[in-house]
């Protein structure tokens, strides 16, 4: 299955019949445009991770969705309906939208089961049944009538969630969440919110900077640059089959190498590379991860033979060796150029510094995207 990125947004948009839709929304602040012709959609029960650096439009898009701030264009609808378009604005109180920001907003004087019903309405009972189902779902029922200073950050946490949860709005939008809490904490924590929001079937944009956590929570992945979705898809996919250099830098670390195409084939120490739909003498980079990277020690100067799956071997020599926990990381200066490679490699490997090596990459998971055509060529 492969991930087909367009420059026409509307066209990522999968029709559902219940959950949230947006259709080409922009924003501009003082004549300059903080979010373009965005469309996506999430389904009920479906979690998705808006993805992408401080500034490019994550959060303003979430308030428009929320109606807090008023979008220049588009429309968003809930559940088929327009909440949001030429002529529609519905207030956000009448929404049936939740929201949950990294400050939990607890309100200090009211005790955790007061917090939980705070948004309830209907008759005193199922109120009290709902706090009471909500509490015991988050593990807290025993906290019932504590206060939130008297709560963990963790504890606060899953409070909040609850009090989003109790109105069974239709919606979740959660913005960076989790960012407060200690790092031992949090992959729990969200594990748990996770399953909770699973089971109330409730639809979830979430906003994070953090790959490693849009890839655990999510269903689908957004990834903005410029206030313009630039991929979007399942986490393997976006992760996988990056549409351009910087998508596939976001996620991870890269190795670079430059070429140029001569006949859909860019020359490199490490053998050939196809560039399908590329001119000859455009520049190309070919991207690959260093856990990609494969390594052999050098014997007498012999490399390892050619194959299909892992091409030509390049020598390099080890400039850098850390052991950082369940894997190494090596960096090597390569002979052909000088230029710098990473490796990551599984288990504990420190080799000395002017080791050399030969260096080898897998040919499944190089990407070639291009750069620029070569100005001699033009």
């Amino acid at each position: 299955m492969e991930l087909s990125v367009t420059s026409d947004p509307a066209s990522q948009v999968i029709d559902a019949a219940l959950g949230l839709e947006i259709r080409n929304v922009g924003r501009s602040f003082d004549g300059l445009p903080v979010v373009s012709d965005v469309s996506l959609s999430i389904g009920s029960g479906e979690i998705l991770c808006m993805l992408g650096p401080s500034g490019c439009g994550k959060s303003t898009t979430l308030r428009m969705i929320a109606g807090v701030e008023t979008p220049d264009a588009g429309e968003i609808l809930l559940d088929g309906e327009v909440i949001e378009g030429p002529g529609i604005s519905v207030p956000p109180e009448q929404r049936s939208i939740g929201l949950m920001f990294q400050d939990f907003a607890l309100f200090p004087h009211l005790s955790v089961g007061e917090n939980v019903g705070f948004g309830l309405s209907g008759p005193k009972a199922e109120r009290k049944a709902r706090v009471e189902e909500l509490l015991e779902r988050v593990r807290l029922s025993h906290y019932m009538d504590a206060y939130p200073h008297q709560l963990s950050g963790g504890e606060q946490q899953r409070v909040a969630l609850a009090r989003a949860l109790a109105p069974r709005p239709r919606v979740m939008l959660m913005d960076e969440p989790f960012s407060g809490l200690d790092n031992r904490l949090r992959d729990g924590i969200r594990d748990e919110t996770l399953d909770l929001l699973k089971e109330e079937g409730t639809a979830v944009v979430m906003v994070t900077h953090e790959p490693e956590e849009a890839m655990r929570m999510a269903d689908k992945i957004a990834l903005m640059r410029e206030g313009q979705i630039v991929q979007m898809g399942p986490p393997y996919l976006v992760y996988n089959n990056p549409a351009d250099r910087a998508a596939a830098a976001f996620f991870s670390d890269i190795n670079v190498i430059r070429g140029e195409v001569n006949g859909a084939i860019t020359q490199t120490a490490f053998g050939e590379f196809f560039a399908p739909g590329c001119e000859d003498g455009e520049i190309v980079d070919i991207v690959i991860r260093p856990q990609h990277l494969s390594l052999d020690f050098d014997r007498n100067g012999a490399g390892p033979l050619p194959t299909p799956e892992r091409g030509v071997a390049a020598r390099g020599r080890v400039s850098r060796a850390r052991f950082i926990g369940h894997e190494s990381l090596i960096e090597f200066a390569m002979d052909y150029d000088g230029s710098t490679l990473q490796a990551v490699i599984p288990g504990q490997f420190t080799p000395k510094l002017g080791t050399p090596m030969w260096i080898m990459m897998r040919r499944d998971r190089c990407h070639v995207f291009p750069v620029r055509k070569n100005p001699l060529m033009a």
